[in-house]
């Protein structure tokens, strides 16, 4: 190595990492892809088969094709959210770019990791998975791979419980016009307000609690100090001077999903369309039916429209928005994450499966090649 060169990750086995990512890519795709027929076939026949869901399949036959552009340009800016955050978050060393990858090549990898994720329960962990096994392709160590997943992960999760706790709030207490029953507004805001609190006042001192039961419970510790520290890192991570850039990706990547929701009753041609805080409310307490083991994403449909049936929507107006979201919801990360496979692969040559000992073609020489 020369002597002013800087080390790069996994630069040794470059055109084999290459390979075995585009071959893990691939057929995530392909998986994804499956799902999406699935999910539309099962939702066809169980619209057909019920007759008390006929009507939410008619709603959907007539939706305003204006509209649906509309709703997959706000998809597309939801999803680039995302990507803005997932670089900052997961890769704010840009090691990807290393070795002559390229310098937009953490876009490529989150719009995999978005297009890749498998409809799995527990809702977007199948997509970290599939960005965890592409940046151990490219060499990053595994810890630090779990850690800053994890750290995105609890970003996310902490913009959707500050988001409860101020529509809540605002809702019950008549600021914002919508349902006022504390049961679904103070509540919700209440509950995401305490376990704010607590995961900020907890996480300092749960190591000390962890480090008593590594004698008897090892895994229970080890799962302690881990979302202790991911913790930790997030409130770090905010704090940083350009924290805020982190921030701002997940919130519009929150924000402009719920737009894709809210509009989509427009796209519907609903008769009384419900307001922006009654959105965002049913869209964060609903989309925690994703984590039910039922499939073609049943968990999050049944969630989303349920809330908004209790915020008292009409319920096949509430059923045929949520279906026109989740279809869109799964159609544009599949086309992105499409679309970034190809870049991948034009960039990084042909993929020989089953042939791991006859490296990928690069477009570049192999460095000692």
């Amino acid at each position: 190595m020369d002597k002013g060169s800087k080390p790069t990750v996994g630069a040794p086995t470059r055109a084999e990492h290459a390979r075995h990512l585009l071959a893990d890519v691939r057929s995530h795709l392909k998986r994804r892809a499956l799902a999406l027929v699935g999910f539309l076939v099962v939702v066809y026949a169980v619209l057909k088969l019920i007759p008390a869901l006929e009507q939410a399949l008619h709603t959907l036959e007539h939706a305003s094709w204006e509209w649906v552009v509309a709703l997959i340009a706000l998809e597309l800016l939801s999803e680039a959210g995302f990507v803005f955050a997932w670089g900052g978050v997961v890769d704010p060393q840009n090691v990807l770019a290393g070795n002559g990858r390229g310098r937009r090549m953490d876009e490529h990898v989150a719009w995999a990791q978005l297009g890749g994720g498998l409809l799995l329960p527990g809702g977007s962990w199948g997509g970290a998975g599939l960005g965890g096994v592409i940046l151990h392709r490219f060499g990053m160590p595994t810890k630090l791979i779990a850690e800053r997943q994890l750290n995105l992960s609890f970003l996310n999760t902490g913009i959707d419980a500050l988001a409860l706790v101020v529509f809540g709030l605002g809702l019950a207490t008549g600021i914002f016009a919508g349902e006022h029953k504390l049961l679904l507004t103070l509540l919700p805001a209440v509950v995401a307000g305490a376990g704010i609190v607590a995961a900020a006042l907890v996480a300092p001192h749960a190591g000390a609690g962890a480090k008593r039961l590594e004698a008897t419970h090892a895994k229970i510790a080890i799962t302690i100090t881990t979302l202790a520290a991911a913790v930790e890192d997030t409130k770090r991570l905010l704090l940083r001077r350009d924290g805020w850039k982190n921030v701002l990706g997940v919130v519009s990547y929150l924000v402009f999903d719920v737009l894709v929701l809210w509009c989509a009753f427009r796209a519907v041609n609903a008769h009384a369309v419900p307001g922006f805080p009654v959105v965002i409310m049913a869209y964060i307490i609903g989309a925690l039916g994703g984590s039910l083991p039922l499939p073609a994403a049943a968990g999050t449909i049944g969630g989303m429209a349920g809330m908004l049936i209790l915020y008292g929507v009409a319920s096949h107006t509430a059923l045929a928005a949520v279906l026109l979201h989740q279809a869109i919801g799964l159609l544009v990360p599949l086309t992105g994450g499409a679309v970034a496979y190809a870049i991948l692969r034009h960039r990084f040559g042909p993929i020989r499966l089953g042939a791991t000992s006859d490296p990928v073609a690069p477009r570049t020489p192999a460095p000692g090649g």
